[in-house]
Protein backbone atom coordinates (compact mmCIF):
# COMPACT_ATOMS: atom_id res chain seq x y z
CA UNK A 1 0.00 0.00 0.00
CA UNK A 2 1.20 3.54 -0.74
CA UNK A 3 2.76 5.28 2.22
CA UNK A 4 0.68 8.01 3.80
CA UNK A 5 2.28 11.39 4.40
CA UNK A 6 2.87 12.16 8.07
CA UNK A 7 2.18 15.86 7.54
CA UNK A 8 -1.21 17.27 8.42
CA UNK A 9 -3.55 17.09 5.43
CA UNK A 10 -6.21 19.76 5.05
CA UNK A 11 -9.11 18.43 3.05
CA UNK A 12 -11.78 20.62 1.46
CA UNK A 13 -15.31 20.07 2.76
CA UNK A 14 -17.22 17.38 0.90
CA UNK A 15 -20.38 18.45 -0.85
CA UNK A 16 -22.64 16.94 -3.39
CA UNK A 17 -21.29 16.94 -6.90
CA UNK A 18 -22.54 19.53 -9.35
CA UNK A 19 -25.88 18.64 -10.92
CA UNK A 20 -24.48 19.26 -14.38
CA UNK A 21 -23.94 15.56 -15.05
CA UNK A 22 -25.86 13.94 -12.18
CA UNK A 23 -28.79 12.91 -14.37
CA UNK A 24 -29.74 9.76 -16.21
CA UNK A 25 -29.09 10.85 -19.75
CA UNK A 26 -31.70 8.70 -21.46
CA UNK A 27 -34.57 9.91 -19.26
CA UNK A 28 -36.84 12.76 -20.33
CA UNK A 29 -36.18 16.15 -18.80
CA UNK A 30 -38.11 16.53 -15.56
CA UNK A 31 -39.70 19.70 -14.26
CA UNK A 32 -37.44 19.51 -11.21
CA UNK A 33 -34.28 19.47 -13.33
CA UNK A 34 -35.53 22.37 -15.46
CA UNK A 35 -36.27 24.37 -12.31
CA UNK A 36 -32.89 23.50 -10.78
CA UNK A 37 -31.11 24.52 -14.00
CA UNK A 38 -32.44 28.05 -13.61
CA UNK A 39 -30.79 28.43 -10.22
CA UNK A 40 -27.42 26.82 -10.86
CA UNK A 41 -24.53 28.50 -12.62
CA UNK A 42 -23.71 26.91 -15.98
CA UNK A 43 -20.71 24.62 -16.30
CA UNK A 44 -17.47 26.15 -17.66
CA UNK A 45 -18.14 25.03 -21.24
CA UNK A 46 -21.52 26.80 -21.16
CA UNK A 47 -19.76 29.89 -19.83
CA UNK A 48 -17.47 29.78 -22.87
CA UNK A 49 -20.48 29.43 -25.14
CA UNK A 50 -22.04 32.41 -23.35
CA UNK A 51 -18.92 34.49 -24.02
CA UNK A 52 -19.13 33.70 -27.74
CA UNK A 53 -22.84 34.51 -27.75
CA UNK A 54 -22.23 37.80 -25.92
CA UNK A 55 -19.74 38.79 -28.60
CA UNK A 56 -22.27 37.92 -31.33
CA UNK A 57 -24.92 40.05 -29.61
CA UNK A 58 -22.46 42.95 -29.27
CA UNK A 59 -21.69 42.83 -32.99
CA UNK A 60 -25.39 42.67 -33.92
CA UNK A 61 -26.17 45.51 -31.51
CA UNK A 62 -23.48 47.74 -33.04
CA UNK A 63 -24.60 47.07 -36.62
CA UNK A 64 -28.25 47.63 -35.69
CA UNK A 65 -27.52 50.99 -34.06
CA UNK A 66 -25.43 52.03 -37.08
CA UNK A 67 -28.38 51.23 -39.34
CA UNK A 68 -30.73 53.04 -36.96
CA UNK A 69 -28.54 56.16 -37.12
CA UNK A 70 -29.42 56.65 -40.78
CA UNK A 71 -33.03 57.54 -39.91
CA UNK A 72 -32.40 60.81 -38.00
CA UNK A 73 -29.66 61.72 -40.47
CA UNK A 74 -32.12 61.44 -43.36
CA UNK A 75 -34.67 63.48 -41.39
CA UNK A 76 -32.09 66.19 -40.79
CA UNK A 77 -31.27 66.35 -44.48
CA UNK A 78 -34.95 66.80 -45.27
CA UNK A 79 -35.83 69.24 -42.47
CA UNK A 80 -33.75 70.27 -39.48
CA UNK A 81 -36.47 69.96 -36.86
CA UNK A 82 -36.03 69.76 -33.10
CA UNK A 83 -37.23 66.12 -33.05
CA UNK A 84 -34.65 65.15 -35.66
CA UNK A 85 -31.81 66.62 -33.58
CA UNK A 86 -33.10 64.86 -30.46
CA UNK A 87 -33.30 61.58 -32.36
CA UNK A 88 -29.75 61.99 -33.65
CA UNK A 89 -28.47 62.71 -30.13
CA UNK A 90 -30.18 59.63 -28.71
CA UNK A 91 -28.88 57.38 -31.48
CA UNK A 92 -25.36 58.80 -31.10
CA UNK A 93 -25.45 57.96 -27.38
CA UNK A 94 -26.56 54.41 -28.16
CA UNK A 95 -23.80 54.11 -30.73
CA UNK A 96 -21.16 55.07 -28.17
CA UNK A 97 -22.48 52.48 -25.69
CA UNK A 98 -22.69 49.74 -28.34
CA UNK A 99 -19.16 50.49 -29.56
CA UNK A 100 -17.77 50.52 -26.00
CA UNK A 101 -19.25 47.08 -25.24
CA UNK A 102 -18.00 45.71 -28.55
CA UNK A 103 -14.43 46.98 -27.97
CA UNK A 104 -14.47 45.63 -24.40
CA UNK A 105 -15.33 42.15 -25.65
CA UNK A 106 -12.84 42.43 -28.52
CA UNK A 107 -10.12 42.93 -25.92
CA UNK A 108 -11.07 39.70 -24.17
CA UNK A 109 -13.04 41.05 -21.22
CA UNK A 110 -15.90 38.77 -20.24
CA UNK A 111 -17.54 37.82 -16.98
CA UNK A 112 -20.64 35.61 -16.54
CA UNK A 113 -22.55 38.56 -15.07
CA UNK A 114 -21.97 40.66 -18.18
CA UNK A 115 -24.89 39.02 -19.98
CA UNK A 116 -27.28 40.16 -17.26
CA UNK A 117 -25.96 43.72 -17.47
CA UNK A 118 -26.05 44.09 -21.26
CA UNK A 119 -29.48 42.44 -21.54
CA UNK A 120 -30.84 44.78 -18.87
CA UNK A 121 -29.30 47.70 -20.74
CA UNK A 122 -30.94 46.63 -24.01
CA UNK A 123 -34.34 46.33 -22.34
CA UNK A 124 -33.93 49.72 -20.69
CA UNK A 125 -33.05 51.30 -24.04
CA UNK A 126 -36.29 50.01 -25.55
CA UNK A 127 -38.25 51.25 -22.55
CA UNK A 128 -36.45 54.57 -22.86
CA UNK A 129 -37.69 54.85 -26.43
CA UNK A 130 -41.26 54.53 -25.17
CA UNK A 131 -40.64 56.96 -22.31
CA UNK A 132 -39.55 59.62 -24.77
CA UNK A 133 -43.12 59.69 -26.10
CA UNK A 134 -44.42 60.24 -22.57
CA UNK A 135 -42.04 63.17 -22.07
CA UNK A 136 -43.25 64.57 -25.39
CA UNK A 137 -46.81 64.35 -24.00
CA UNK A 138 -47.83 61.69 -26.52
CA UNK A 139 -48.84 58.79 -24.23
CA UNK A 140 -50.89 57.09 -26.97
CA UNK A 141 -47.75 56.65 -29.05
CA UNK A 142 -46.04 55.11 -26.01
CA UNK A 143 -48.65 52.50 -25.07
CA UNK A 144 -49.85 51.57 -28.55
CA UNK A 145 -46.52 51.79 -30.33
CA UNK A 146 -45.96 48.87 -32.67
CA UNK A 147 -42.36 49.33 -33.81
CA UNK A 148 -40.56 50.10 -30.54
CA UNK A 149 -42.54 47.56 -28.50
CA UNK A 150 -41.56 44.76 -30.90
CA UNK A 151 -37.91 45.47 -30.11
CA UNK A 152 -38.50 43.88 -26.70
CA UNK A 153 -38.87 40.57 -28.51
CA UNK A 154 -35.57 41.11 -30.35
CA UNK A 155 -33.84 41.68 -27.02
CA UNK A 156 -35.41 38.59 -25.46
CA UNK A 157 -34.53 36.47 -28.51
CA UNK A 158 -30.91 37.64 -28.29
CA UNK A 159 -30.66 36.32 -24.72
CA UNK A 160 -30.78 32.74 -26.04
CA UNK A 161 -27.38 33.35 -27.68
CA UNK A 162 -25.85 33.80 -24.22
CA UNK A 163 -26.45 30.12 -23.30
CA UNK A 164 -27.79 30.95 -19.84
CA UNK A 165 -31.52 30.40 -19.17
CA UNK A 166 -31.34 32.68 -16.12
CA UNK A 167 -30.57 35.65 -18.36
CA UNK A 168 -33.61 34.81 -20.52
CA UNK A 169 -35.94 34.78 -17.50
CA UNK A 170 -34.50 37.90 -15.88
CA UNK A 171 -34.64 39.83 -19.16
CA UNK A 172 -38.26 38.88 -19.81
CA UNK A 173 -39.30 39.85 -16.28
CA UNK A 174 -37.46 43.16 -16.55
CA UNK A 175 -39.13 43.95 -19.87
CA UNK A 176 -42.59 43.15 -18.46
CA UNK A 177 -41.99 45.25 -15.32
CA UNK A 178 -40.70 48.26 -17.21
CA UNK A 179 -43.47 48.17 -19.80
CA UNK A 180 -46.12 47.74 -17.09
CA UNK A 181 -44.71 50.83 -15.35
CA UNK A 182 -44.97 52.82 -18.59
CA UNK A 183 -48.59 51.74 -19.14
CA UNK A 184 -49.55 52.56 -15.56
CA UNK A 185 -47.88 55.97 -15.77
CA UNK A 186 -49.65 56.76 -19.04
CA UNK A 187 -53.02 55.70 -17.61
CA UNK A 188 -52.46 57.66 -14.42
CA UNK A 189 -51.53 61.01 -15.97
CA UNK A 190 -53.67 60.93 -19.13
CA UNK A 191 -57.16 59.84 -20.16
CA UNK A 192 -56.05 57.55 -22.96
CA UNK A 193 -59.54 56.70 -24.21
CA UNK A 194 -60.22 60.40 -24.86
CA UNK A 195 -56.85 61.01 -26.48
CA UNK A 196 -57.34 58.14 -28.95
CA UNK A 197 -60.32 59.87 -30.56
CA UNK A 198 -59.26 60.90 -34.05
CA UNK A 199 -55.94 58.95 -33.85
CA UNK A 200 -56.92 55.83 -35.71
CA UNK A 201 -53.32 55.10 -36.69
CA UNK A 202 -52.69 53.86 -33.12
CA UNK A 203 -55.78 51.68 -32.93
CA UNK A 204 -58.13 51.30 -30.01
CA UNK A 205 -56.76 51.44 -26.46
CA UNK A 206 -57.83 48.49 -24.32
CA UNK A 207 -56.43 47.31 -21.00
CA UNK A 208 -56.93 43.75 -22.22
CA UNK A 209 -54.49 44.42 -25.07
CA UNK A 210 -51.88 45.76 -22.65
CA UNK A 211 -52.29 42.68 -20.44
CA UNK A 212 -51.86 40.51 -23.52
CA UNK A 213 -48.66 42.37 -24.41
CA UNK A 214 -47.24 41.73 -20.93
CA UNK A 215 -48.17 38.08 -21.18
CA UNK A 216 -46.46 37.78 -24.57
CA UNK A 217 -43.24 39.22 -23.12
CA UNK A 218 -43.26 36.60 -20.36
CA UNK A 219 -44.07 33.79 -22.79
CA UNK A 220 -41.23 34.92 -25.07
CA UNK A 221 -38.84 34.76 -22.10
CA UNK A 222 -40.03 31.25 -21.19
CA UNK A 223 -39.61 30.03 -24.78
CA UNK A 224 -36.13 31.55 -24.98
CA UNK A 225 -35.10 29.90 -21.69
CA UNK A 226 -36.58 26.59 -22.79
CA UNK A 227 -34.61 26.69 -26.05
CA UNK A 228 -31.40 27.23 -24.09
CA UNK A 229 -32.18 24.39 -21.69
CA UNK A 230 -33.05 22.10 -24.58
CA UNK A 231 -29.81 22.87 -26.42
CA UNK A 232 -27.86 22.26 -23.21
CA UNK A 233 -29.62 18.95 -22.72
CA UNK A 234 -28.83 17.82 -26.27
CA UNK A 235 -25.21 18.84 -25.83
CA UNK A 236 -25.17 16.96 -22.55
CA UNK A 237 -26.36 13.81 -24.30
CA UNK A 238 -23.51 14.05 -26.80
CA UNK A 239 -20.91 14.39 -24.03
CA UNK A 240 -22.26 11.83 -21.54
CA UNK A 241 -21.75 8.16 -20.84
CA UNK A 242 -25.14 6.46 -21.02
CA UNK A 243 -24.38 3.78 -18.44
CA UNK A 244 -23.20 6.01 -15.57
CA UNK A 245 -24.53 9.45 -16.58
CA UNK A 246 -21.02 10.89 -16.14
CA UNK A 247 -19.32 13.08 -18.74
CA UNK A 248 -17.23 11.23 -21.29
CA UNK A 249 -13.73 11.69 -22.64
CA UNK A 250 -14.86 14.26 -25.21
CA UNK A 251 -16.13 16.51 -22.45
CA UNK A 252 -12.93 15.97 -20.48
CA UNK A 253 -10.79 17.09 -23.43
CA UNK A 254 -12.76 20.35 -23.73
CA UNK A 255 -12.97 21.03 -20.00
CA UNK A 256 -9.31 20.28 -19.37
CA UNK A 257 -8.29 23.10 -21.71
CA UNK A 258 -10.23 25.52 -19.51
CA UNK A 259 -8.88 24.16 -16.22
CA UNK A 260 -5.27 24.27 -17.43
CA UNK A 261 -5.72 27.83 -18.69
CA UNK A 262 -7.02 28.84 -15.25
CA UNK A 263 -4.10 27.12 -13.51
CA UNK A 264 -1.61 28.98 -15.72
CA UNK A 265 -3.35 32.33 -15.33
CA UNK A 266 -3.96 32.31 -11.59
CA UNK A 267 -1.18 29.96 -10.47
CA UNK A 268 -3.41 27.65 -8.44
CA UNK A 269 -2.90 23.93 -7.94
CA UNK A 270 -4.46 21.34 -10.22
CA UNK A 271 -4.33 17.57 -9.80
CA UNK A 272 -5.81 14.70 -11.75
CA UNK A 273 -6.39 11.14 -10.63
CA UNK A 274 -6.83 8.13 -12.89
CA UNK A 275 -8.48 5.14 -11.24
CA UNK A 276 -9.11 1.63 -12.50
CA UNK A 277 -10.86 -1.43 -11.05
CA UNK A 278 -8.65 -4.23 -9.79
CA UNK A 279 -9.16 -7.55 -11.60
CA UNK A 280 -12.31 -6.31 -13.33
CA UNK A 281 -12.00 -8.88 -16.11
CA UNK A 282 -12.02 -11.63 -13.51
CA UNK A 283 -15.07 -10.01 -11.89
CA UNK A 284 -16.94 -10.02 -15.23
CA UNK A 285 -15.93 -13.60 -15.95
CA UNK A 286 -17.15 -14.70 -12.51
CA UNK A 287 -20.40 -12.72 -12.15
CA UNK A 288 -21.25 -11.71 -15.72
CA UNK A 289 -21.20 -8.44 -17.64
CA UNK A 290 -24.57 -7.38 -16.19
CA UNK A 291 -22.94 -7.46 -12.75
CA UNK A 292 -20.08 -5.44 -14.21
CA UNK A 293 -22.55 -2.76 -15.28
CA UNK A 294 -24.03 -2.72 -11.77
CA UNK A 295 -20.54 -2.26 -10.36
CA UNK A 296 -19.76 0.62 -12.72
CA UNK A 297 -22.97 2.45 -11.78
CA UNK A 298 -22.38 1.86 -8.06
CA UNK A 299 -18.85 3.19 -8.24
CA UNK A 300 -20.00 6.22 -10.25
CA UNK A 301 -22.62 6.98 -7.59
CA UNK A 302 -20.03 6.74 -4.81
CA UNK A 303 -17.61 8.94 -6.70
CA UNK A 304 -20.29 11.61 -7.17
CA UNK A 305 -20.84 11.74 -3.41
CA UNK A 306 -17.14 11.99 -2.63
CA UNK A 307 -16.00 14.74 -5.00
CA UNK A 308 -16.64 18.48 -4.65
CA UNK A 309 -18.84 20.71 -6.80
CA UNK A 310 -15.81 22.19 -8.53
CA UNK A 311 -14.23 18.80 -9.32
CA UNK A 312 -14.64 17.09 -12.68
CA UNK A 313 -15.58 13.41 -12.66
CA UNK A 314 -15.31 11.52 -15.97
CA UNK A 315 -15.74 7.97 -17.19
CA UNK A 316 -12.59 7.86 -19.30
CA UNK A 317 -13.20 4.49 -20.91
CA UNK A 318 -14.03 0.91 -19.93
CA UNK A 319 -13.55 0.65 -16.18
CA UNK A 320 -11.30 3.72 -15.98
CA UNK A 321 -12.43 6.97 -14.37
CA UNK A 322 -10.76 10.36 -14.14
CA UNK A 323 -11.14 12.98 -11.42
CA UNK A 324 -9.82 16.51 -11.92
CA UNK A 325 -9.16 18.44 -8.71
CA UNK A 326 -8.84 22.22 -9.24
CA UNK A 327 -7.16 24.06 -6.34
CA UNK A 328 -5.87 20.79 -4.84
CA UNK A 329 -2.16 19.98 -4.49
CA UNK A 330 -0.57 16.54 -4.69
CA UNK A 331 -0.71 15.75 -0.96
CA UNK A 332 -4.38 16.59 -0.60
CA UNK A 333 -5.30 14.94 -3.90
CA UNK A 334 -3.69 11.69 -2.75
CA UNK A 335 -5.49 11.97 0.61
CA UNK A 336 -8.79 12.59 -1.14
CA UNK A 337 -8.31 9.57 -3.41
CA UNK A 338 -7.44 7.38 -0.43
CA UNK A 339 -10.78 8.29 1.13
CA UNK A 340 -12.52 7.49 -2.16
CA UNK A 341 -10.60 4.20 -2.47
CA UNK A 342 -11.74 3.15 1.00
CA UNK A 343 -15.35 4.16 0.27
CA UNK A 344 -15.42 2.10 -2.92
CA UNK A 345 -13.92 -0.94 -1.18
CA UNK A 346 -16.85 -0.84 1.27
CA UNK A 347 -19.57 -0.85 -1.40
CA UNK A 348 -21.68 -4.04 -1.08
CA UNK A 349 -22.65 -5.03 -4.63
CA UNK A 350 -25.96 -6.83 -4.16
CA UNK A 351 -26.32 -9.11 -7.20
CA UNK A 352 -29.30 -11.14 -8.34
CA UNK A 353 -27.36 -14.31 -7.49
CA UNK A 354 -27.52 -13.33 -3.82
CA UNK A 355 -23.80 -12.69 -3.54
CA UNK A 356 -22.36 -9.36 -2.35
CA UNK A 357 -18.84 -9.08 -3.77
CA UNK A 358 -16.60 -6.08 -3.17
CA UNK A 359 -14.35 -4.24 -5.60
CA UNK A 360 -11.14 -2.33 -5.07
CA UNK A 361 -9.44 0.30 -7.19
CA UNK A 362 -5.89 1.39 -7.95
CA UNK A 363 -5.17 5.07 -8.47
CA UNK A 364 -2.46 7.21 -10.03
CA UNK A 365 -2.25 10.94 -9.26
CA UNK A 366 -0.45 13.68 -11.20
CA UNK A 367 -0.20 17.39 -10.42
CA UNK A 368 0.16 20.39 -12.69
CA UNK A 369 3.70 21.79 -12.58
CA UNK A 370 7.24 21.35 -13.80
CA UNK A 371 7.62 17.85 -12.35
CA UNK A 372 4.55 16.24 -13.94
CA UNK A 373 3.96 18.64 -16.83
CA UNK A 374 1.71 21.51 -17.81
CA UNK A 375 -0.22 19.90 -20.67
CA UNK A 376 -3.12 17.49 -20.46
CA UNK A 377 -1.23 14.74 -22.31
CA UNK A 378 1.70 14.94 -19.88
CA UNK A 379 -0.54 14.77 -16.82
CA UNK A 380 -2.49 11.85 -18.25
CA UNK A 381 0.71 9.95 -19.03
CA UNK A 382 2.03 10.53 -15.50
CA UNK A 383 -1.23 9.52 -13.85
CA UNK A 384 -1.50 6.44 -16.07
CA UNK A 385 2.08 5.36 -15.27
CA UNK A 386 1.43 5.72 -11.54
CA UNK A 387 -1.82 3.79 -11.87
CA UNK A 388 0.09 0.84 -13.32
CA UNK A 389 2.74 1.25 -10.64
CA UNK A 390 -0.03 0.96 -8.03
CA UNK A 391 -1.23 -2.26 -9.67
CA UNK A 392 2.30 -3.63 -9.83
CA UNK A 393 2.82 -2.83 -6.15
CA UNK A 394 -0.16 -4.96 -5.11
CA UNK A 395 -3.31 -3.04 -6.14
CA UNK A 396 -5.86 -1.27 -3.91
CA UNK A 397 -3.61 1.75 -3.35
CA UNK A 398 -2.91 5.32 -4.46
CA UNK A 399 0.40 6.37 -6.00
CA UNK A 400 1.02 10.12 -6.14
CA UNK A 401 3.91 12.36 -7.19
CA UNK A 402 5.74 12.38 -3.84
CA UNK A 403 5.51 8.62 -3.35
CA UNK A 404 6.61 7.97 -6.94
CA UNK A 405 9.59 10.33 -6.58
CA UNK A 406 10.64 8.58 -3.37
CA UNK A 407 10.47 5.18 -5.06
CA UNK A 408 12.52 6.43 -8.01
CA UNK A 409 15.22 7.70 -5.64
CA UNK A 410 15.29 4.32 -3.90
CA UNK A 411 15.66 2.48 -7.19
CA UNK A 412 18.53 4.73 -8.29
CA UNK A 413 20.37 4.43 -4.96
CA UNK A 414 23.09 1.73 -5.21
CA UNK A 415 22.90 -1.06 -2.66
Amino acid sequence: MARESSSRVVLPPQRRVSRTFSVVVDAPESKTRIWDSLFHAPDPLQVDAGAIGEFDVARIRFLFVCALATLPIVRLLVSQTHDAWVGLGVVFGLLVIALAIYILLMRGFYRPWLGFGTSGLDVSVVSGGLLIWLFLHQPVAAVNNRVIFDMYFLVIAATSLRSDPRICVVTGLLAAIQYAAIVLAAGHFWNLSTLLVGQSEYGQYLWQDQAARLLMLLVAAVISARLVLRSQHLRLLSRSDRLTGLPNRGYFDERMIIELARARRFGHSLSIAMLDFDDFKKFNDTYGHAAGDIALRAVATTLRKQVRDRDLLVRYGGEEFLVVFPHLDAVNAVARMNLIRQAIAEIPLALSTGTTPHLTISVGVATYGEADGTEAEDLLDRADARLYRAKAQGRNQVVGPEWAAMQERREKTPV
